[in-house]
């Protein structure tokens, strides 16, 4: 059998084409042959012609250990023979227990108590449905709403999608849960000119707008405020000086759970296991996924502080919620067996060294007409593409399109570079690699993004 055709025979393309729904993917993206990856080695993809990428995005901000390594694929061996399957629901088993206990230890303040679910997206879900019980065994049930930022993605199950912040996805599943409330996020590139060389001052504005949001509504409504340390959809957005810091003060002051979505920037990407922690904060939830298990087994969970626990602690209420395949013994062997690749190789130390440079590198590209901004942090940016650097004139929504999937997608992996070229906001290329890539990664990324956005210019 050819590795570009099926167990049946048929050509893998056509095979795709006929059977295969891709994840928010337009079926003319597939008119042609259907980009296929067949082995990941280190910080590099193959595809089932033989040529070799550099996994800028560590397939989907996931691959954070790089990818073949064979000793999580044996662990995932090992412990199918032993145990494969076992839920949640009533029993336990000894992976579940033993990854619980090491996320804890792992987390920030009194963030103690781990409920599995199988990817990010759950995670939010339930969040969402935790905060509400939450408040409701508190003997505040109007407190149902909550508050997320502009443009943000966290996922799509239908209270999540409530919970993203991008219309464009959401329109046609409506209705979705009510009580979902938008505040500004925190792109300074795109503030008001009087805010933009206060870092300090744009902060507190920004995390001020949760604030009002919670006045407005009224506080004895909502129920938490959902943001993620680095904002991803829209291109990597930061936290000014002093935002988590506010929006703490906030979320204490008005009795609101603080949620740290932290699907994308735990486990490594901004640095630390948790980047709450790099930031200085601690929130009453952390939503994690994807570095967890670097992508080698599914798994994500929702970690809830003492505080929130309490009212479930004596038994007198169950959170009613669960997923077949939630903290699946498998997958927390791999996780378990990924985190000794953290501690052993010193991945966290290595992204906080390692991240002004992977910075240095990427801001050479300021000297392009079409980069108007280069944001992020540990090894996770965003490109910020526009028309006129002077005036910050983005493209408009077919200039875009035209842009990025007329040409950046495509013409990024061909020249060898797999990342994402994005306009869910305005229009950036998103880097993310895998945390084991260096100085010379660094510079091999930055070389192809300059030649290919040069010809991008030149063809606009």
């Amino acid at each position: 059998m050819s590795s570009s055709t099926t167990p049946a025979g048929t050509d893998r393309s056509d095979a795709a084409r006929a059977h295969l729904w891709g994840h928010f993917t337009p079926a003319s993206w597939w008119d042609s042959k259907v980009p296929t990856i067949v082995r990941g080695s280190g910080h590099h993809i193959y595809d089932d012609a033989g040529k070799e990428y550099i996994d800028g995005l560590s397939g989907l901000f996931v691959v954070q250990a790089g990818h073949g390594r064979t000793e999580l694929a044996e662990v995932a061996a090992k412990q199918a023979e032993k145990l494969a399957f076992f839920p949640l629901w009533s029993y336990a088993h000894p992976g579940a227990i033993d990854l619980a206990e090491r996320l804890a230890g792992y987390a920030p303040g009194d963030l103690n108590k781990v409920f599995f679910t199988t990817g990010g997206g759950e995670a939010v879900e339930s969040a969402f449905k935790l905060a509400k019980q939450y408040w409701l065994l508190r003997g505040r049930s109007r407190k149902t709403k909550v508050i997320s930022r502009a443009t943000a993605y966290h996922g799509t199950p239908h209270g999540a999608l409530s919970i993203t912040s991008l219309p464009g996805m959401k329109s046609m599943y409506e209705p979705l849960v009510p009580g979902a409330v938008k505040v500004p996020n925190t792109n300074i590139y795109r503030a008001d000119e009087s805010l933009r060389d206060d870092p300090k001052a744009f902060g507190r504005w920004a995390a001020d707008r949760v604030a009002e949001a919670i006045e407005f509504e009224g506080p004895d409504t909502v129920a938490a405020v959902f943001v993620e340390p680095v904002q991803n959809a829209g291109g990597c957005f930061p936290p000014p000086p002093g935002y988590f810091e506010r929006l703490r003060e906030i979320c204490d002051e008005y009795d609101v759970l603080l949620v740290s979505d932290e699907v994308i920037c735990a486990f490594g990407r901004i640095g630390s296991m948790f980047a709450c922690t790099d930031f200085g904060y601690v929130p009453d939830i952390i939503t994690c996924a994807k570095g967890l298990t670097s992508g080698y087994s599914p798994l994500g969970a929702m970690i809830v502080s003492d505080r929130v626990y309490e009212p479930f602690a004596d038994g007198s209420a169950t959170y009613l919620h669960g997923y077949t395949f939630g903290g699946h013994p498998v997958s927390c062997a791999v996780a378990m067996a990924n985190l000794d690749i953290f501690e052993r190789e010193g991945l966290n130390d290595r992204v906080h060294t390692l991240a002004p440079a992977f910075r240095t590198t990427l801001e050479k590209l300021h000297d392009l007409p079409i980069v108007g901004d280069v944001r992020g942090a540990g090894y996770f940016y965003g490109i910020e593409l526009v028309k006129d650097k002077a005036t910050r004139e983005s493209f408009d929504a077919d200039e875009s399109d035209r842009l990025l999937r007329g040409f950046l997608s495509e013409a990024l992996f061909e020249a060898g570079l797999y990342c994402r070229a994005d306009d869910r906001g305005d229009p950036v290329i998103q880097l993310a690699p895998p945390l084991t890539v260096g100085q010379a990664e660094f510079d091999e990324m930055e070389s192809i993004l300059r030649s290919v956005l040069t010809q991008a210019w030149d063809r606009l």
